[in-house]
């Protein structure tokens, strides 16, 4: 690489790292040190008041849960219907599995708010408006789609004769399925789970407009509720409750990028 391009390369750095700094350093500062002009980029006396008071807050920790627990219950429920779809779609070999593929993707062209008035609607004449049951099932089916599609190119990677062999020896499909084709794809299970839990832990629509009791909200909707009034803002909670939530996603990602990236690509490629 030239000069040029490294110092281009650090620019870019630079402006996306930027907000997550300010955010991080923001969290050890006093609300009204926040507003100071010209702003402080370097907290002289840095504090841990605001840490100690959200981890005293049970709000917080209310928040906290209902986001983990909504996270778990969706990738649980998208993994499980993801893996027999995208298998059945995989094995049945002929333009219908394309065409269910391709209607699948398609869904993903609709946008959250053109569907946010009909899902309220629906969920209301069920009686499941305000329920963790609701907003679980809304963020299931907004990664299946994607999650089928990966996992049907993993699926078809395979080679057959494996199963015909298990076949041979009496095995069953679902044992086929649990006992040689998801031990061979891993890597494409571990990038639908990252990917479908982040996706749920980082909810806020759906959340707000499916869940009005506040012992059953989620972390992001949680804190525009709390800390984010009508004519000021408490941005030194915001920020240190947003390093607080967001830590979960960057660690899991820290961790795992390596196998996500790898699941994500191959799954695509192969699909």
């Amino acid at each position: 690489m030239t000069v040029t391009a490294w110092v281009f390369s650090g620019i870019v750095l630079l402006f996306l790292l930027f907000p997550l700094y300010w955010m991080f350093v923001s969290s050890f500062k006093t609300n009204l040190s926040l507003y100071r002009i010209p702003p402080q980029f370097f907290p002289l006396n840095p504090i841990g008041d605001n840490y100690v008071e959200i981890a005293r807050s049970k709000a917080f920790l209310t928040y906290f849960g209902n986001n983990f627990l909504t996270s778990i219950s969706t990738t649980i429920l998208t993994m499980s219907v993801s893996v027999l779809a995208g298998y059945a779609l995989s094995r049945m070999r002929s333009k219908v599995a394309d065409k269910v593929c391709v209607g699948l993707l398609s869904t993903q062209i609709f946008p959250v708010v053109g569907l946010i008035v009909a899902l309220y609607t629906f969920f209301l004449h069920l009686g499941l408006l305000d329920t963790r049951t609701s907003l679980v099932l809304v963020l299931s089916a907004t990664a299946i789609p994607f999650s089928t599609w990966l996992l049907k190119g993993f699926f078809d990677d395979l080679p057959l004769s494996l199963e015909e062999a298990a076949e041979i020896d009496g095995c069953g499909k679902l044992r086929i399925l649990t006992d040689i084709v998801l031990p061979l794809s891993k890597p494409g299970l571990l990038a639908i789970g990252i990917y479908t839990f982040m996706v749920a832990w980082d909810d806020f629509l759906y959340c707000l407009t499916l869940i009005v009791s506040d012992s059953l909200r989620t972390l992001s909707v949680g804190i525009s509720m709390r800390y984010l009034g009508e004519v000021s803002y408490d941005w030194a909670q915001v920020t240190t409750v947003s390093v607080i939530g967001s830590a979960p996603m960057y660690l899991l990602f820290l961790f795992f990028q390596r196998y996500m990236v790898r699941g994500l690509t191959a799954g695509a490629v192969k699909g």
